[in-house]
C-alpha cells in the first residue's frame, strides 16, 4: 500500500462492533496534494461516504482516505451524511491536511448508525507511517479471510515509478464496479484526465470481471491517488502511458483475483476465458456469466464435470454466439466440441476442478475478441456466512 512514493499508512481499533478488539479504522495519507480519480458504486442505493468521496473527488485532487470496517454507514440517512463528513474531518485534523482533500469510505452491516463515540476515539490513536499498509490492509477486512495488497514498479522513458493498492470484499461482489473497497496509490506525474480514464479501463477489466455472488454494494469504492513523487516528467499520451496504465490495471487485476479468490466460504478461484468472440466486450460479458452462474460455480465445488452448465451461461450471457461453434475446456480438457459433447476423462475432469485454480476456457468461431473473468465456487459456508451476519 505505501510502496509508492509520498504515501504512509497506518490502523488502529476503534471497537466499531461493540466488544470487538481488532484494529478497524485505517488510513491512508499523501505527503502532499494528489491527483485523484474514482470509480463508485453503480447501486441506486448509496452509502453516505460515497456520497461525500464521490462529490470530493470531482475536485480532482484529494490527499488521503479514512476507512472504517464493522459498519457501512449506509441507509443512515441525513446523520449518516454528517458522520461521514465528521469522519473526515477528524482524519484530516489527524494527519494535518485540509479537511476537503479528505476522502471516506466505510464497510459492514448496512442500515446502522455509526458508532461515532467509539470512532472518534479510534481515529484520534490514527498514525501513518511508510510500513503501515499491511496493518491498514488487515483494518479494512470484514468477512475477508487474508489482507490484500499489491505494487509493481514501471520504467517510463523519464525514470521509475510505483504502482501500489490494497483491497477489501468478499462478499456482496458482482461486476458493475465489483470491489468492496480499494486504494490504488502512485508516485507518478499525470493529469486528472489520464488518471480517470486509466482508472476506469483498469475497473472495466480487473474489478468488474469478477463475481462472488451477484450483490454489489453500497459501498463500493475504487480510488486511485498520484503523488507524482517519483519525479518523473508528466506522463503524457505515448509510451509511457501505456506502461503506466498497464502497471495500474495489473496491480487492480491481482487485488481482483484476490477478492474472487476469498469469496465468502469459497475454496477454489475459477477463471473463466472466452477467445473467438465478436468483440472483447462480449468476450468479457461470457466470461462474467460463467463465473457468474450458481450452477456452474456449484458443479465446481462438486468437482462434477457436468459442461452443459459451462454452455449454458455462454448462451445466456447476450452476446453473439453460433450453438454448433462452442468449444469448451476445463484445465487442459476438452470436454465439449462445436456444441457437443466431446469424449473425455470425466476423473480427470474432476481432478481439475478440485485445483486450487480453476480454468474454464471457452473458444467460440464469432471473431477475435478475447477476455476473462474470475469468480470462486458456492459452497454451504457462503450459506452460514450470509444466514448469520448481524446474529
Amino acid at each position: 500500500m505505501t510502496a509508492a512514493r509520498g504515501f504512509t499508512a497506518g490502523a488502529a481499533s476503534a471497537g466499531v462492533k461493540e466488544g470487538a478488539r481488532r484494529d478497524d479504522v485505517a488510513i491512508v495519507v499523501a505527503d502532499a496534494p494528489c491527483i485523484v480519480a474514482g470509480v463508485f458504486t453503480q447501486c441506486q442505493v448509496v452509502a453516505a461516504p460515497v456520497v461525500v468521496s464521490r462529490d470530493r473527488v470531482r475536485g480532482g485532487h484529494a490527499q488521503g482516505m479514512v476507512l472504517n470496517s464493522g459498519n457501512a454507514n449506509a441507509c443512515t440517512g441525513e446523520q449518516g451524511l454528517r458522520d461521514a463528513r465528521e469522519m473526515a474531518e477528524l482524519a484530516a485534523a489527524r494527519t494535518g491536511i485540509h479537511p476537503a482533500l479528505m476522502l471516506v469510505a466505510s464497510t459492514g452491516v448496512i442500515g446502522v448508525p455509526l458508532p461515532m463515540d467509539r470512532l472518534r476515539q479510534g481515529i484520534e490513536q490514527l498514525t501513518a507511517t511508510e510500513d503501515g499498509g499491511e496493518a491498514a490492509a488487515r483494518a479494512i477486512m470484514t468477512t475477508d479471510l487474508v489482507p490484500k495488497e499489491h505494487s509493481v514498479e514501471v520504467q517510463l522513458s523519464t525514470g521509475r515509478v510505483t504502482v501500489g493498492g490494497m483491497a477489501k470484499g468478499a462478499g456482496m461482489v458482482h461486476p458493475n464496479m465489483a470491489t468492496m473497497l480499494c486504494v490504488v496509490t502512485t508516485d507518478a506525474d499525470v493529469d486528472q484526465r489520464f488518471a480517470q480514464a486509466t482508472l476506469q479501463r483498469a475497473a472495466d477489466l480487473s474489478f468488474n470481471q469478477i463475481s462472488v455472488d451477484g450483490d454489489t454494494s453500497t459501498n463500493d469504492t475504487l480510488v486511485l491517488l498520484a503523488s507524482g513523487a517519483a519525479g518523473n516528467t508528466r506522463v503524457a499520451p505515448g509510451p509511457d502511458a501505456e506502461k503506466l496504465a498497464t502497471g495500474i490495471e495489473e496491480v487492480c487485476s491481482m487485488l481482483a483475483r484476490m477478492v474472487a479468490r476469498d469469496g465468502e466460504g469459497a475454496t477454489r478461484l475459477v477463471e473463466a476465458r472466452v477467445q473467438g468472440a465478436r468483440s472483447d466486450e462480449q468476450a468479457r460479458r461470457i466470461a462474467r456469466e460463467i463465473v457468474r452462474s450458481n450452477l456452474v460455480k456449484a458443479a465446481i465445488y462438486g468437482r462434477d464435470p457436468n459442461w452443459g452448465r459451462i454452455i449454458a451461461a455462454v448462451g445466456n450471457a447476450g452476446a453473439s454466439v453460433n450453438p454448433t461453434g462452442v468449444d469448451v475446456f476445463i484445465g487442459d480438457v476438452q470436454v465439449a466440441k462445436g456444441g457437443a459433447a466431446a469424449s473425455f476423462d470425466a476423473a480427470a475432469v474432476s481432478d481439475a476442478m478440485g485445483a486450487d485454480e480453476v480454468l474454464v476456457r471457452v473458444v467460440l468461431d464469432r471473431g477475435t475478441g478475447e477476455g476473462m473473468a474470475w469468480g470462486c465456487d458456492l459452497t454451504e459456508g457462503y450459506v452460514k456466512i450470509n444466514a448469520e451476519y448481524t446474529t
